[in-house]
C-alpha cells in the first residue's frame, strides 16, 4: 500500500495510491486506517513530503560498502545525528544551494516512517511500530561539516531533507536496490542488503535514547557513490519497491 500526504484546494490530507486516483484517508495512518470509498485523480492533487515529522533521526556510516571507500573501519554501534523538520521538502520540490556554500553533495537512503509513539522498544517487536519506507535524500554541506567538525549546520538547512514521494508498507526493507541519479547519470548503486544495523535495530536502538513518535523520521544511511551537486542540476533518488524522489537545485542569490 502506498500511503500519500497530499494537498487539495488548500487543504492538507493523507491517502492511499491506486494507479492514477488517491482514495483519502479518514484522518492520518497512523492509527487504525479507514479509507474513503471515493477517489480523486492524482492530476487533481500536489503530493506533498511524504512525511510531517516532529525529528529526523539519521543513521551515518551504515552502508558496507560506504565504509570501505571512506576506508574507515565498521561501526560497532550506529553513529547518529539529526536534522530540523524545517528541512523536509517533498518530491519534486526545489532544494537550494546556499549563499556561500562551496560543496553541496547528495545521499540517497532508505527512511522509515514511526507508526506509534516508540520508548525502550526491544528489537523483536521493532516492526510494529514502523509504519513504512520511503526515500530520503540526506543533502549536506560537505565543505561546512569538515569546517565545523560535527554536522548539524551543514545538514539543517531548509530544504535538505527531501522525503518521498509516498510511503510504502510492503516491502522488505533489507532487499532493495537503491540509487542516487544526477542529471541522467547513475551514481550511487547499491544494495540496501549492504547495510550494517537494520531498519529494526536502528528503531530499538533510537528508542533507548528518545522517546519516537508517530510521523517521526530515521534514515538508514548512504551507499557508496556520494558526490556533488550544482545549481539546475536534477537529482533522483530511486529505490526499488517505493519509486523516484525527484528535485531540482537552486542557487540563493
Amino acid at each position: 500500500m502506498k500511503i500519500v500526504r497530499f494537498t487539495q484546494k488548500e487543504k492538507i490530507g493523507w491517502g492511499v495510491l491506486e494507479n492514477d486516483f488517491v482514495r483519502p484517508l479518514k484522518g492520518d495512518p497512523f492509527g487504525e486506517i479507514e479509507i474513503d470509498k471515493h477517489k480523486i485523480d492524482l492530476k487533481k492533487l500536489r503530493l506533498l513530503a511524504a512525511a510531517q515529522p516532529s525529528k529526523i533521526v539519521l543513521a551515518g556510516l551504515n552502508y558496507k560498502d560506504h565504509a570501505k571507500e571512506l576506508g574507515m573501519e565498521l561501526p560497532k554501534e550506529p553513529v547518529i545525528f539529526m536534522k530540523p523538520p524545517t528541512a523536509v521538502t517533498g518530491d519534486q520540490d526545489k532544494v537550494y544551494y546556499p549563499f556561500g556554500v562551496k560543496q553541496l553533495d547528495y545521499e540517497a537512503e532508505l527512511a522509515l516512517i514511526i507508526k506509534r509513539k516508540a520508548k525502550f522498544v526491544k528489537i523483536e517487536h521493532a516492526r510494529e511500530y514502523i509504519l513504512g519506507y520511503t526515500c530520503l535524500n540526506d543533502i549536506t554541506a560537505r565543505d561546512l561539516q569538515k569546517k565545523d567538525g560535527q554536522w548539524t549546520r551543514a545538514k539543517s538547512f531548509d530544504s535538505f531533507c527531501p522525503i518521498g514521494p509516498w510511503i510504502e508498507t510492503e516491502i522488505d526493507p533489507l532487499h532493495l536496490k537503491i540509487q542516487a541519479i544526477l542529471n541522467g547519470n547513475v551514481m550511487q548503486n547499491s544494495d540496501t542488503s549492504n547495510m550494517i544495523f537494520s531498519p529494526e535495530y536502528l528503531v530499538a536502538y533510537i528508542s533507548q535514547i528518545m522517546t519516537l513518535l508517530p510521523g517521526d523520521v530515521i534514515s538508514t544511511g548512504t551507499p557508496h557513490g556520494v558526490g556533488a551537486l550544482k545549481p539546475k542540476d536534477t537529482i533522483e533518488i530511486k529505490i526499488q519497491g517505493i519509486g523516484s524522489l525527484v528535485n531540482k537545485i537552486v542557487a540563493v542569490d
